[in-house]
């Protein structure tokens, strides 16, 4: 449960600490018995803090002032502020105390860990082979050289003379073929012819024929 305010009550007032027992997130403290864990709890301060009037009175008494000490307290006084300037800020950045610091400390690195591959570290490949640069400008004119050979081809195939020398080679290919088909027509023909004659039979070889 969030912490709420802090009902501060003195012995007049005891009737407080029942009332606001009830109430959730509201906690009530004696005046005698004040502690950090309560007027901070968990450490945060600006707690909402509610007195009675004689607990207001009291707190004299009970942690006295600049001027009287404590009665309920041996030797207890309010503590006095000793700083004259409270910007811390401005503390650390004087002259005064910057001139005692010691230098910021830096890592140096004695000598290179670092573990690179020449193969994809173009840097530490042009340390070890000095013609790695050239070699690699000469591949990329090779490869771009290529590319506009290619691109060349593809268009003179595309061209109207192109197109024509396609057709020509189409028709060369389709007429030999034709005439290989013809071929093994006429071969398949004489060989039935002189199987009906008797003069050749499946199984014969040459040898045989001989």
């Amino acid at each position: 449960m969030r912490k709420g305010p802090l009902i501060v009550f003195g012995d007049a007032s005891e009737g407080v600490r029942r009332l606001a027992r009830n109430l959730p997130g509201v906690d009530a403290c004696h005046v005698n018995r004040l502690n950090i864990l309560q007027l901070a709890p968990g450490g945060h301060l600006g707690r909402f803090v509610v007195y009675t009037q004689d607990a207001f009175k009291q707190l004299n008494n009970v942690f006295g002032s600049y001027k009287a000490e404590s009665t309920e307290k041996r030797g207890y006084n309010l503590n006095r502020s000793m700083m004259n300037c409270a910007d811390i800020a401005r503390i650390i950045n004087s002259d005064q105390v910057q001139a005692k610091l010691r230098d910021v400390r830096t890592s140096v690195r004695a000598h290179n860990k670092t573990k690179a591959n020449p193969l994809t570290n173009r840097a530490l490949m042009n340390r070890l082979n000095p013609f790695a640069k050239q070699m690699r400008a000469t591949l990329a004119k090779q490869e771009a050289d290529r590319h506009a050979a290619r691109a060349k081809v593809i268009k003179e195939k595309r061209s109207k003379a192109g197109r024509k020398a396609f057709k020509a080679r189409t028709a060369a290919n389709l007429a030999r073929n034709t005439g290989l088909e013809k071929s093994y027509q006429d071969a398949q023909k004489i060989i039935d012819d002189e199987i009906k004659a008797g003069a050749y039979q499946p199984g014969d070889t040459e040898e045989e024929d001989e």
